[in-house]
């Protein structure tokens, strides 16, 4: 059997929800061993291990019970952080401390451990003590406003992109101390602000703001940077359905136009050139949404193509079920739950040449692992595990 990338890493998860398990996902589909520290008071609603919210965010990982309110718990952390290589935490800074398990006391158990901490805020400023999600952070960061249609309606995203943003910075940033552990010998402590990593992808705005002086105002699918017009997202036939439609010259103009059978409103002043479209952008839309409202999208965008005008269908979740290329790149995993049963899990974009999901397990039952962790790899004896069950330490 090949080894995986990661095998020989061990990762103690005290992550939860998103940006957190996200990053632990990446390194367990990569092999390393990631043991997922549970507790019996927080393992519910969309943590609770048989949930697909939860499935979806830990396959690959293992599960221990541990009351962290006990300090023979804490005890049996630190001897988990003395044979492991990283451990990765999303709570606000004070948690760790409180614990006693900050990076200073989890260094005297092993020298070269990597520690990452991913909060909203940060571990130092005014904001540190601060709790966060997703879409509170795409609010702060100004994505919300900037992804909106216009200035008094910040719709913002309909989903949690910040904590996909921070979730991979972290697994990056654990790879690079990895990777530097291993020319050193020296571990990290990782701070990790997901405020601050949804800024990062403002970056270009933020250089129009401060060199150009230049009012920043949401423009919805419209852009002063991209070459384009007609360029945006339009109703078709059916409920919900649409597509894009992008159009960068005047060959692929006039085959939109001949696409629509030419109508009398295309030979206007107002579209007869790039620049003219882009000013005219409100009044294009509306018009060429007239048009594409009557048909599928599907149907649609095959003509679009066909005459070499760039569009595709704005695709929904059993679109992408059905979707032929990523059927055939094999993008789509089973993996049997004993709860959930037969459940699909996407799997990684990143193929190595002996990539393989064979061994790939769906999220694991709460506290499966515990005889595994507590026995297997810290030696308890049965006795003395049943004990520590027995008193709620462990689940």
């Amino acid at each position: 059997m090949n080894q995986k990338i990661l095998s020989g890493i061990r990762v103690l998860d005290f992550t939860r929800v998103l940006a957190g398990p996200y990053a632990t996902r990446i390194l367990a589909d990569f092999g390393a061993e990631v043991i997922k520290i549970q507790s019996k008071k927080t393992a519910t609603g969309a943590e609770s291990n048989s949930s697909g919210y939860f499935n979806t965010w830990n396959r690959n990982k293992r599960s221990i019970i541990l009351d962290m309110s006990y300090p023979e718990a804490r005890e049996l952390c630190l001897q988990l952080t003395a044979i492991s290589d990283a451990m990765v935490e999303n709570f606000s800074p004070r948690v760790m401390s409180n614990w006693g398990l900050n990076y200073e006391r989890l260094k005297e158990v092993r020298s070269d451990l990597i520690m990452l901490s991913m909060s909203g805020m940060g571990q130092t400023g005014p904001w540190k003590d601060m709790v966060a999600f997703g879409p509170t952070i795409q609010a702060l960061s100004g994505l919300t406003y900037l992804s909106s249609f216009n200035e008094d309606a910040p719709m913002g995203l309909g989903y949690a992109y910040a904590d996909i943003i921070a979730g991979l910075y972290a697994a990056m940033a654990i790879l690079a101390a990895l990777e530097y552990r291993d020319s050193t010998g020296v571990g990290q402590y990782i701070d990790l602000s997901e405020y601050e990593a949804a800024c990062t992808i403002l970056g270009t705005t933020f250089l129009d703001i401060f060199a150009n002086q230049k009012d920043i105002l949401p423009r919805g699918n419209q852009s002063d940077y991209i070459p384009a017009a007609p360029y945006g997202c339009y109703q078709c036939s059916g409920t919900d359905r649409w597509c894009v439609i992008a159009v960068f010259d005047e060959i692929e103009w006039k085959a939109l136009c001949k696409t629509m059978g030419n109508p009398d409103w295309t030979q206007e002043k107002e579209f007869s050139s790039l620049s003219e479209r882009k000013k005219n952008g409100t009044e294009l839309d509306e018009l060429l949404g007239k048009w594409t409202v009557k048909h599928k999208a599907e149907e649609l965008v095959n003509l679009l193509q066909e005459a070499g005008v760039p569009a595709g269908v704005v695709q929904n979740a059993e679109d992408l079920a059905g979707d032929p290329q990523l059927k055939a790149r094999g993008y789509f995993v089973e993996l049997e739950h004993p709860v959930l049963g037969n459940t699909i899990s996407d799997a990684s974009p990143i193929k190595f040449s002996d990539s393989t999901t064979a061994h790939w397990k769906a999220g694991p039952l709460l506290g499966e692992d515990n005889r595994y962790v507590f026995v297997e790899l810290l030696g308890l004896k049965e006795s003395d595990l049943s004990s520590y069950v027995e008193k709620g330490i462990v689940g």
